[in-house]
């Protein structure tokens, strides 16, 4: 299972820029020194300090303690007709997805990650039969091998029209998708990125929603466009699914809807 995508620090480092703080202004909200912050943002755990700058940044202080002790991670998610495939990006690891009917192998591809020959293999592996390729967002490291995996497949391919990427049609919130006992809504979950998507699939043993980068285990995606509106719709569209909604983030192992209201600190007790 691969390692969560943030630690502790990380999750203070998004919030902080989120809001827009400086280390000083941080430092006197939550009445601890800079020097302290800063160390903080470093990895450095010390848990009265955590507790004081958790409430400054509106972050749940328990389970920033769990992410900083190594007390929680998502269970392992294993379910017919879902593959997560991570590939190397640089320094990071990337996801993309494939989702098929286990009856008639007809599958549906989330996003490339760095390189799709893995996802190809998968493919061949399984005998599926791939109908289209829905991206979550334009951002290099999860369209890389666009090109490659259009070319191989020979499907279409769609993206949110805030978005444009060539060879992917534009689409807008609310639109549907069927691929034969599948059936796949498209939810803007912007903020991370300008057309972020979140798409919504049932027909399987659970419902699925593949989020790119708005949510990740135990995180979520930098507000990099808007900090206010990656909370508010990872909130109102995404963790009011039911609990036992399997989440697939471009980054980071799958884990549920559950899990996230429990232990995301930046979510938990809010839903």
């Amino acid at each position: 299972m691969i390692a969560l995508e943030d630690n502790f620090a990380d999750v203070l480092g998004k919030a902080q820029r989120g809001l827009g703080l400086s280390d000083t202004q941080l430092a006197e909200k939550a009445r601890v020194s800079s020097q302290k912050v800063k160390s903080l943002r470093e990895g450095e755990f010390d848990e009265l300090a955590l507790l004081r700058v958790a409430g400054v940044l509106k972050l749940a202080a328990r389970t920033l303690c769990e992410l900083a002790t190594g007390e929680w991670r998502p269970e392992k998610v294993e379910i017919d007709g879902l593959a997560q495939i991570s590939t190397h990006y640089h320094d990071m690891l990337v996801n993309a997805y494939l989702v098929w009917s286990p009856s008639s192998k007809e599958a549906i591809a989330f996003d490339t990650g760095a390189d799709c020959q893995p996802m190809l293999d998968l493919i061949e592996k399984n005998k599926l039969t791939v109908k289209m390729i829905l991206l979550t967002h334009a951002h290099p490291d999860h369209i890389a091998d666009l090109d490659r995996l259009k070319k191989k497949t020979g499907v279409p391919v769609y993206i949110s029209s805030r978005e444009p990427t060539e060879g992917a049609t534009p689409i807008e919130e609310g639109t549907d998708f069927r691929v034969r006992k599948l059936d796949v809504t498209s939810r803007l979950t912007w903020g991370h990125s300008r057309g972020g998507m979140t798409f919504v699939v049932e027909g399987l043993k659970h419902r699925i929603a593949v989020v790119g980068d708005s949510l990740f285990a135990g995180s979520m995606g930098g507000g990099s466009i808007s900090y206010e509106e990656a909370l508010r719709n990872n909130l109102e569209k995404i963790l009011t699914l039911p609990d036992d909604t399997i989440l697939c983030p471009g980054h980071g192992p799958m884990t549920t809807v559950g899990e996230e209201k429990l232990h995301n600190p930046f979510f938990a007790g809010q839903v």
